[in-house]
């Protein structure tokens, strides 16, 4: 099977015309990453790490370049970006199998990471025409206040193994809009991803007149070079996708350089299934919202708080539908889950489900699906606990498709049990009932980023800010006024008249 994924592998970068990263025997062993399929777990290609010289070489070309690219017309740099999504576009399907090979998310799955890198290429160049500012009323005669937004320099951007691509556009698309140089550390365990996107949008940058190639940069490693980013004191914001742990490394190395910060950390995501709710569309948004990319997204659904009436007829309807979910070889159509990335996430996951048994909790799922054809990776069955009350583990992120099952009685009291955990991303209410979806839309309601009625805690659109808060980091991504946290405000107050009255009534004559 290794020979054949590799194969594949090497046709997917033919067809992009993007170079093939080298074999292990064209570059040192001890500096290579090594991608790994967790289809089957074998080896797909290993890929020389970026040495710290050529780190640093790449960031002074990239400050190089920085005045001229914020210099360029907005519009001109929008036109680049369209005709980097119609290079996303053409080859669609080759990314998106590239990415489910490489992270075992399902083909779908795949292809749709890749749509929101066609998508916020769209964004981005409407975006180009529409960095506006403001004019503001002056108190003092003669005189015109006005805001306006100027490019803030070099973009770091650390990225993380479940979404390989989408995320790292999210940031790219926008960033390089606004006029920023860009350098991109992704997941040491999706090179590959990051090799083929990135040679993509090198391909239309170095085309262009003048030649912007060098306003990019990817640095392959571990997180050594991702440290090595954060504290380069000429990268003047950092964007940090990864788990809350990584997020406050990063936050504190940033803080004593006062250096921007967009954090998308952690998730611990509920729903609330509430007496009034359409139980049908409940049953299928939370079923793709906690199995979906295995439960690897940082907006998969932990948490289901079901109201007391209908909490039994609805279980008995959820573990029937858990059964029914086709687990295996992600590239098959009829599958829905596909493996976990590696070891460690299932050793997590089962350590979770044995905290779950220990405390009295009912556990189905959550098994070992051994596949004859790959005994090397780490298929799951999606596992549901019914717990009574919310215990320690369920606040913790486990991150792997563990949904827990608990009942509620009062609206407010769901609510509570919602906002107990210190993450604050997505949440969801399922309800019919006016009152219930605007108390838990409102300020007396959810206390996280992403706020849904009767749809899932996952499937963002590019069109909103994208995060949360708490241990989430605060940061946002991708649409609405995101593209400000890429941006330096400026008020400026120009005074046409011949005097120089002060504001505040001020008066001061010599």
């Amino acid at each position: 099977m290794s020979q054949l994924l590799q194969a594949q592998v090497a046709e997917i970068f033919a067809c992009l015309d993007v170079a093939l990263p080298p074999t292990e025997a064209e570059a040192p062993g001890d500096s290579l990453l090594h991608s790994r399929t967790p289809i089957d777990g074998s080896l797909l290609a290993c890929v020389a790490q970026t040495p710290r010289a050529e780190m640093e070489a790449s960031v002074r070309r990239l400050a190089a370049r920085q005045r001229d690219w914020a210099a360029w017309p907005a519009p001109r740099r929008g036109e680049l970006l369209r005709r980097w999504g119609l290079l996303l576009r053409e080859h669609k399907p080759e990314l998106g199998l590239l990415v489910t090979l490489e992270t075992g998310k399902i083909l779908q799955e795949g292809l749709g990471e890749v749509q929101e890198m066609i998508d916020i290429c769209d964004y981005a160049v409407g975006l180009s025409r529409q960095l506006f500012g403001r004019v503001i009323a002056s108190e003092r005669p003669e005189h015109k206040m006005r805001e306006s937004w100027q490019p803030y320099g070099i973009c770091g951007v650390i990225s993380a193994f479940n979404f390989p691509v989408a995320v790292w556009a999210w940031n790219a698309a926008i960033a390089l809009v606004c006029g920023n140089a860009l350098v991109w550390k992704p997941s040491h365990r999706t090179p590959l991803c990051a090799l083929a996107v990135h040679g993509l949008l090198h391909r239309v940058l170095a085309d262009a007149e003048p030649d912007w190639s060098a306003v990019s940069a990817l640095w392959l490693g571990h997180s050594d070079a991702g440290r090595f980013l954060v504290e380069h004191p000429d990268i003047r914001l950092v964007s940090a996708t990864g788990s809350t742990a990584m997020g406050r490394e990063v936050a504190l190395a940033c803080a004593p350089r006062f250096k921007r910060t967009i954090l998308e950390l952690g998730g611990n995501n509920a729903a609330l299934v509430c007496a009034s709710a359409d139980l049908d569309l409940a049953l299928r948004a939370v079923l793709f919202a906690a199995v979906g990319t295995a439960g690897q997204r940082c907006t998969t659904l932990r948490r289901a708080f079901i109201h007391e009436s209908i909490y039994q007829p609805f279980v008995a309807r959820l573990k029937q539908a858990w059964a029914s979910v086709t687990v295996g070889d992600p590239r098959a159509p009829a599958t829905l889950v596909g493996p976990l990335i590696d070891g460690a996430a299932f050793d997590a996951m089962q350590r979770a489900l044995d905290e779950c048994r220990a405390l009295g909790n009912r556990v189905s799922g959550g098994e070992r699906l051994l596949q004859q054809d790959f005994p090397g990776a780490h298929y799951v069955r999606p596992a549901l606990v019914e717990t009574d009350a919310q215990h320690a583990v369920m606040l913790r992120e486990t991150f792997a498709p563990i949904l827990y099952l608990c009942p509620f009685r009062e609206l407010d009291e769901a609510i509570a049990l919602n906002n107990a955990a210190s993450h604050g991303l997505s949440s969801a209410i399922f309800t019919d009932s006016l009152h219930e979806a605007e108390r838990f839309t409102s300020e007396q309601g959810s206390d996280c980023g992403i706020v849904n009625v009767n749809l899932g805690t996952s499937g963002a659109e590019i069109g909103g800010a994208f995060g949360g808060e708490k241990d989430t980091g605060g940061g946002r991504e991708s649409g609405s006024d995101a593209w400000k946290s890429y941006m330096r405000r400026v008020t400026s107050t120009v005074n046409w008249g011949q005097g120089l009255p002060l504001a505040q009534g001020i008066r001061f004559e010599l």
